[in-house]
């Protein structure tokens, strides 16, 4: 058997890892037009974290009596960053593909004919397609902006610049991570987000003590306004009348699959417009998966490494179907925020546990910031549906709640486990009691 993927993002490079392991004799061939690892490894997921964690280490010193806080030194951050990504070099990745016995194919891949991918004037035969394409910044249609020099995720993780001020449009995730890492390396930050508050997708309860951390450490939080023009320069116009001169613009309104020019239209494969229609098998037609953020389902590497499996599980006639009650959603900022399940709701009964009430904080900052632990149950079933967390570390210690709403573990036996002293998974046992008493 021939199978072609497209796509060697880390969606891509994870199928290929499963399906090997799952048959030792099908024959793999990866096309990517870009570096192997995708933009997780170089753009993303990886470079960020590294960024972040340099500038929340100098940060905590603020928060730790006797030791001098320092704004952390932007070629160390840099560095660290770079050999992270092994300064955007995927000749490891490519090691990695040799080890799998899976032949790789540089190029833009397009399909020709059912059954025949054509890369740049190459033709591959395959009997199964997997199609991890993947995604792009969404740039919004605002006046002028073509006209501006901007900032994608991509310029972001790679500059080796700290611009003196820096406009952050969008709110979400990736503007908020990259927002508050450039104001602790010294840019004057302005976010501009459109909707009535950051995080938008997240609880409001955690969207609220973001912003207001972010305030505290100087940055200009601007909700309920969007950028209606754009101008070199750069001066920004807002609906509010209001303008925004900066050094430099960050454009994170979200990501957008890459479904276009790939030839799918001859295969009868759906595309919606989140991306390529699949079912709980990840099929998207006739011996044609999709998988990661192509499928529109959620467009988290972790969700594309779980569909990988899920897809090669099926591709070799095994029994397996997503199942998405449980996907874990962590976002970097300072403090964390980690969510998972359902979180909103009507018949849900939710309780909450504040950290600063939580003896591990104590032990950890001074003076101590707000955090929390909120769980949401079904009262009827008495298990977890849902669960949001604020705190350092929250998207570690949340885990164990991904895990008991994945497997409906009764409310009963959560609040009797035993939770180690001190941790910040302590504050789960507190919440969880509240919860038993309310339901």
């Amino acid at each position: 058997m021939k199978v072609v993927v497209l796509g060697g993002g880390s969606t891509g490079e994870h199928f290929v890892g499963a399906l090997r392991r799952l048959d030792n004799d099908v024959e793999i061939t990866l096309v990517e037009s870009r570096l192997v690892g995708g933009e997780c490894s170089y753009y993303a997921c990886m470079p960020t974290k590294t960024m972040l964690r340099a500038a929340e280490l100098s940060s905590s010193l603020d928060r730790a009596p006797g030791l001098e806080p320092e704004r952390p030194g932007a070629d160390g951050v840099w560095s660290w960053r770079d050999w992270v990504t092994s300064d955007w070099n995927d000749k490891g990745q490519l090691e990695w593909l040799e080890g799998q016995r899976c032949a790789f194919v540089r190029g833009e891949a397009r399909v020709t004919r059912p059954g025949v991918v054509e890369v740049d004037g190459q033709e591959l035969e395959y009997d199964r397609l997997v199609v991890a394409t993947g995604s792009r910044p969404a740039i919004p249609p605002v006046a002028g902006l073509e006209g501006v020099e901007y900032w994608t995720n991509i310029e972001a993780t790679s500059t080796h610049e700290v611009p003196k001020s820096l406009a952050v449009m969008g709110g979400g995730p990736v503007g908020s991570e990259l927002g508050q890492f450039f104001a602790r390396m010294g840019s004057h930050v302005t976010m501009i987000e459109q909707g009535p508050r950051l995080l938008g997708r997240v609880h409001e309860e955690a969207g609220a003590i973001v912003a207001d951390v972010f305030r505290e450490e100087g940055i200009d939080v601007r909700t309920g306004v969007g950028v209606e023009g754009a101008k070199p320069g750069i001066t920004l116009r807002l609906s509010d009348g209001s303008t925004v001169e900066t050094q430099h613009l960050l454009v994170a309104t979200g990501r957008r699959p890459n479904t276009e020019g790939l030839g799918l239209e001859q295969l009868e494969v759906s595309i919606g417009p989140r991306g390529i229609e699949v079912d709980e098998r990840l099929r998207a037609a006739k011996n044609v998966w999709a998988i990661g953020d192509v499928s529109g389902v959620a467009l988290f590497t972790h969700v594309g490494k779980y569909q990988a499996r899920v897809a090669a599980a099926d591709l070799c006639g095994r029994e397996a179907k997503a199942d998405y009650r449980a996907i874990p959603v962590g976002i970097f900022t300072d403090p964390e925020v980690a969510t998972v399940g359902r979180t909103e709701g009507d018949g849900l009964v939710s309780a909450r546990w504040e950290l600063t009430a939580t003896p591990r904080l104590a032990t950890y900052e001074r003076p101590k910031r707000d955090g929390f632990v909120r769980l949401f149950a079904d009262p009827r079933e008495r298990v977890l549906v849902g669960a949001v967390a604020v705190g350092p570390q929250a998207t570690e210690w949340l885990g164990q709640l991904t895990l008991a709403v994945r497997s409906a573990t009764p409310v009963d036996v959560l609040v009797d486990t035993i939770q180690p002293y001190p941790t910040f998974s302590e504050a789960i046992f507190f919440a969880l009691r509240e919860l038993v008493d309310a339901l």
